[in-house]
């Protein structure tokens, strides 16, 4: 096959082009070197067909930029999502779990421990003074007292578990965050199915897609399964069957039998046999304890209860019969003081109220310290995973400009060759046959 005398022309301009376009997609990494989840992108160049040359061979053509290849690990991407679940799950948690001992106030002189004490030592200040009236009034008062902070303490723990409630119905509601994720990433599925159809890699819209995953990964475990032709479904929360199905979206949101992320953690906070639910059982059971045994040494004595207490509204009072005028030391003659000191060393009785109330504080106390150490290790795994990713997928500005120095000089080199060829031939077409020049 005869080559043609311009093949040094084409295959110089191809050098240009490739070039060119290499500093383009070098251009675009600089350009978007802070831009959130933007994955850089490098030119692939490979040699296009040589031509056959007898009897000296095969004879190069140049080169051709055949695609843009988007630099990212699909393994580390698949880690972050997995920690960052955990991450999402412990920030929720902790967040509730840090409310609930705020509401708890342990230790200090506004918590139920301190009340408790006050009215245990008003027992015993009225055993000192069985016909003392001031020693009965500060009695009922610190009764009455103690028995607003429980109340309050539960209303705490409630309101709580409302707002997690709140929290997840604006999330996963009809309009909330999750739909609206779920629709733009069913609409990415669409745009890069289509460019994928006519040979085009959309890159940039991969990353918004992948942007949106890690954010998914945040509020429930996230399943990925690959359609082919470039869409995806997605599953959350191991449920039946996916949230995002192509371009489609199921809603209402398919049921999440393990959630985790976000969405666990704040459907276990409004469960009803959730964490805090079980807070205010406990928290319940130490009322009913309290009105059970203060009344059972008292009621003998002054022949009405002490305490009353309604497990339907979690609701503890003392006694409307109970006032500073009818409260009774014990029930001998006056002077009687055996009910009240019974009453008064409820306070160091073994395993008794104190001490389960102790358990109780002990127990959300563990819990919120072990929420926000699961937390740090979460965020300090993540974070370790991400620095690792954005090695791979991040734009290093030095890289960048080393290849655009490499570029430029690719592109000077591809320049004097063609200024070189372009010489030749006018050599050869405007000066051959001319004599004497």
């Amino acid at each position: 096959m005869s080559i043609s005398t311009f093949m040094g022309l084409h295959t110089s301009l191809r050098g240009l082009v490739a070039q060119q376009r290499a500093l383009d997609a070098t251009s675009h990494n600089i350009s978007n070197a802070s831009t959130v989840g933007y994955s850089r992108q490098e030119a692939q160049l490979q040699a296009t067909d040589a031509l056959l040359d007898r009897p000296a061979g095969m004879l190069g053509t140049g080169v051709d930029v055949v695609g843009y290849a988007r630099i990212r690990d699909s393994f580390l991407d698949l880690q972050y999502r997995a920690q960052n679940m955990q991450l999402g799950y412990g920030t929720a948690r902790t967040d509730s779990l840090e409310q609930v001992e705020l509401r708890l106030a342990e230790p200090g002189d506004n918590g139920i421990g301190a009340r408790l004490n006050s009215f245990w030592s008003s027992w015993s200040d009225l055993a000192n003074a069985p016909e003392s009236g001031a020693a009965r009034g500060a009695l009922v008062s610190d009764a009455r007292t103690l028995a607003s902070s429980i109340n309050a303490l539960d209303d705490g723990f409630e309101t709580v578990s409302a707002q997690a409630a709140q929290q997840l119905s604006l999330l996963t509601a009809t309009g909330g965050e999750l739909q609206g994720m779920a629709r733009e990433f069913a609409g990415l599925n669409g745009a890069i199915r289509d460019a994928q159809h006519v040979g085009a890699q959309p890159n940039d819209l991969l990353d918004r897609r992948d942007q949106l995953l890690d954010k998914l990964s945040s509020l429930a475990q996230v399943t990925v399964t690959d359609n082919g032709a470039g869409s995806i479904s997605v599953t959350l929360g191991g449920a039946a069957a996916p949230l995002i199905d192509g371009s489609t979206v199921n809603w209402p949101a398919p049921a999440m039998p393990n959630p985790g992320g976000k969405i666990g953690a704040l459907m276990d906070a409004a469960s009803p046999t959730g964490t805090i639910a079980t807070y205010r059982s406990e928290l319940g059971a130490f009322a009913q304890a309290l009105t059970t045994r203060v009344n059972a040494i008292y009621s003998p004595a002054a022949g009405t209860n002490f305490f009353a207490y309604d497990p339907a509204t979690a609701s503890l009072s003392v006694d409307p019969a109970v006032t500073p005028a009818t409260v009774r030391a014990g029930a001998g003659a006056p002077g009687d003081n055996s009910a009240a000191l019974a009453l008064s060393e409820l306070r160091s009785e073994p395993g008794g109220l104190n001490d389960s109330y102790a358990q109780l504080v002990t127990r959300i106390g563990t819990e919120v310290a072990d929420a926000k150490r699961t937390t740090t290790n979460a965020n300090a795994l993540a974070n370790s995973i991400e620095d690792r990713r954005q090695s791979t997928a991040g734009v290093s500005l030095d890289e960048e400009m080393t290849n655009l120095i490499r570029f430029q000089r690719g592109y000077q080199a591809a320049a004097r060759a063609m200024t070189t060829t372009d010489s030749m031939l006018d050599t050869l077409i405007n000066r051959t046959g001319r004599v004497g020049l």
